[in-house]
């Protein structure tokens, strides 16, 4: 391999994913939510890839990021929804972003930033049906859709949508959000508000809880591949992961028994044995947390990391086996993928045979994200999302099929 470092976003898989799970929810549209960098795979290649598959909207957090994707020329339907008490919403309004409402403060902003630049401003009213968020709170309701009817009819905003979130507490929660969302849907309609779209389920419900799909459902880890359940795996749902993240081996060492490894000393060897050095640390995204549990696969086979995850590296152990200097080492990717040939330094054969010479059959599945995530005690959202901006990151399949 070439980098250092670097994250490696398939956007054939993406692609595949936006496919599968627009077939599998049958929601008329489709948001791919593309905030924080695309779940850190890349918002910009992502966001283009996914419209191509069939997604119909984009949905990000802030207007730095609906910015970003403007500036890039990007011209899809494009939701944010969080921000700041200062907001200057005109520029976002020139640019036919939508922008969700949390409260009377914003939309009046918003109505006023739409009057001096004399054009309208689509929204979408987000309702706190149970997060304790964002969102309008459920006493301000009716005086909230009230004074959204009177700026639609003075053509300064039009309510474009009315979404919320949900908990994904109990399935009772749920399913009590889903109905508190339902009421807030009647009362904007008994105020004179005719929005095109209700969106209530992100990933999880809509997969589950088709009662959740209304006419827009958010689409955020599935696109990427990876599950929101603990008791379902990304395949089992029809997913293929498309983050494999990966470095170089930068050392090599052999260390005598009992000796101590990394801050703190946490590890020590329990006998003779080889050490890798991987130049990610904790600045490039890999979470100290997962010191002394997470695994890695070399060549093809899996070994622990030991000792404390530094700022910029960290040490595997590979017991007797025999690693090389620039051999590549796979932190996380797709578990069910074949291993992919590649040539390790200085054998001039493809590793594939320079382990036990019978093939890729031999090779043990890569840790997945959700590896990862158990071993740092968090979940897969913020294994993909904390990567960090040192690490590059290079797309492969960037013209989706179809």
């Amino acid at each position: 391999m070439s980098e250092f470092r670097e994250a490696v976003v398939d956007l054939g898989a993406v692609a595949a994913n936006v496919a599968h799970l627009r077939a599998v929810i049958g929601a008329p549209h489709f948001m791919a939510v593309v905030k924080a960098n695309a779940y850190g795979h890349g918002a910009v290649p992502v966001a283009r890839t996914a419209l191509a598959a069939g997604a119909d909207w984009l949905g990000v957090a802030d207007l730095t990021e609906a910015h970003a994707l403007r500036d890039a020329g990007i011209e899809a339907p494009l939701l944010a929804w969080l921000h700041g008490p200062d907001t200057d919403f005109a520029p976002a309004i020139a640019r036919d972003i939508d922008l969700g409402v949390s409260s009377a403060r914003q939309l009046r902003a918003i109505a006023d930033a739409a009057g001096r630049l004399g054009r309208v401003a689509n929204v979408h009213l987000k309702l706190d049906t149970g997060l304790s968020r964002n969102g309008l709170n459920g006493p301000d309701w009716a005086e909230v859709f009230a004074l959204a009817a009177g700026f639609e009819r003075d053509r300064l905003v039009h309510v474009r949508g009315i979404f919320s979130h949900l908990s994904n507490a109990s399935p009772a929660a749920d399913d009590e959000a889903v109905a508190r969302f339902g009421s807030g849907l009647d009362l904007a309609a008994a105020a004179g508000l005719a929005p095109e779209l209700a969106h209530l389920a992100s990933t999880a419900a809509a997969l589950r809880l088709p009662a959740a799909r209304f006419s827009m459902v958010r689409i955020g880890i599935g696109l990427y591949g990876l599950s929101p359940f603990d008791d379902a795996t990304p395949r089992e749902l029809g997913l293929a992961p498309a983050m494999t993240l990966r470095a170089s081996v930068a050392a090599v060492r052999r260390v005598p028994a009992g000796a101590g490894v990394s801050y703190d000393y946490l590890w020590r060897a329990p006998e003779d044995g080889n050490l890798a050095l991987v130049p990610l640390g904790y600045a490039d995204g890999v979470p100290r947390a997962a010191s002394g549990s997470a695994r890695v696969s070399i060549n093809g086979q899996g070994y622990p990391i030991v000792g404390r995850i530094a700022m910029d590296q960290f040490v595997v152990s590979v017991g007797q086996d025999s690693v090389e200097v620039g051999d590549e080492v796979v932190l996380f990717g797709d578990p069910d993928a074949r291993p992919v040939p590649f040539r390790s330094r200085g054998t001039g054969i493809p590793a594939t045979l320079d382990r036990k010479g019978t093939g890729a059959d031999e090779w043990e599945p890569v840790p997945s994200a959700a590896d990862w995530a158990d071993a740092a005690g968090t979940i897969n959202y913020e294994i993909v999302t904390r990567i960090g901006h040192r690490v590059p990151r290079s797309y492969r399949n960037e013209e989706p099929a179809g």
